[in-house]
């Protein structure tokens, strides 16, 4: 029987069709807000890296504004600022982004990014959200709030120490006890 075709199965394409590089940085020296890195791994139930996935995130800038249509307040957002990059991971399942702490979306209560995975063996892409593990806003936001108390954590990017830019560390769990929560939009 022959290996499962392209239309079968998501990736392992990404390397030679959708990462060309670059991708993963959000930020241009202009870009306003405070520039950091986020930095993570994604791994099986097994809680072995991932090394053929692709990790993609959207968020706002500095001042919670996206510069898309829309945004009715995409003419205040900062024209430097990409909002959406790509990372591929390697051989140990990391990924890295270079982007800004998004500020607080217009009617949200705390900052978070969205993010969409993509690996060998999903037919549908996985969503789930970054939130900042030192915000003060998170015990008000209510999406972050409908998830069980043990499973919040699992959404939550921790502060980490590092040379250069302020760091955050976020891992992608697909199964087992440690799995991310992943939502259905």
């Amino acid at each position: 029987m022959p290996g499962q075709s392209p239309s079968q199965t998501v990736g392992p394409f990404f390397h030679n069709c959708l990462i060309r590089g670059g991708e993963n940085s959000l930020t241009t020296p202009q870009t306003r807000g405070q520039h950091i890195l986020i930095q993570g791994q994604v791994l099986d139930g097994d809680g072995q890296p991932v090394p053929d996935a692709m990790v993609e995130i959207w968020q706002a800038d500095a001042h919670g504004f996206f510069n898309h249509p829309e945004d009715p307040n995409q003419a205040q957002a900062d024209p430097h600022f990409r909002g959406f990059g790509r990372a591929e991971t390697v051989d140990d399942g990391r990924f890295t982004f270079h982007t800004v702490k998004p500020g607080i979306i217009p009617g949200e209560q705390t900052p978070y990014v969205n993010v969409r995975l993509f690996s060998r063996g999903m037919l549908i892409h996985a969503v789930t959200r970054i939130y900042f593990a030192d915000e003060t806003g998170n015990t008000s936001d209510a999406v972050l709030n409908s998830v069980p108390d043990k499973r919040r954590g699992t959404l939550l990017a921790m502060p980490v120490e590092s040379p250069g830019l302020p760091t955050y560390c976020f891992n992608i769990h697909l199964q087992g006890e440690l799995e991310t929560v992943f939502f259905d939009y």
